[in-house]
């Protein structure tokens, strides 16, 4: 799925890297970077690069976060939001290539079961 979704973004201004850092932070604003860099099981000095690029094209700002003077909490801009919209158009077409061929109830049998699976992997 991660080729499938890398090839389609291939003619877009994405990078897997940056898709996934738009991703979560667009599913959890406001979160801090130390925290975006364990979701994202990266360095926190790989992160704090891609958010100074990320920063200076526009798309994410860093507030003082209220509850420790030396964190930063990230925010997307507007201007992030056309590249949101390109990732969700290449999830789309993922998800339907992976699952052609599936009638609805297989499609919902699927991914009832990828979810169980996930809640079970999460509950660790």
């Amino acid at each position: 799925m991660r080729h499938s979704f890398v090839d389609a973004i291939q003619d877009s201004p994405l990078t897997l890297a940056r898709a996934r850092v738009l991703i979560h932070l667009e599913r959890n604003e406001g979160i801090r970077q130390v925290a975006l860099a364990e979701r994202l099981e990266i360095q926190p000095m790989t992160l704090v690069r891609m958010i100074d690029q990320l920063a200076s094209e526009g798309l994410v700002e860093r507030r003082p976060d209220p509850d420790d003077r030396r964190a930063h909490r990230l925010y997307l801009t507007k201007a992030a939001r056309p590249q949101l919209e390109i990732v969700a158009q290449a999830g789309v077409a993922v998800r339907e290539k992976a699952l052609a061929g599936m009638s609805e109830d297989e499609r919902a049998q699927t991914l009832a079961l990828l979810q169980r699976i996930c809640r079970n992997l999460a509950a660790e």
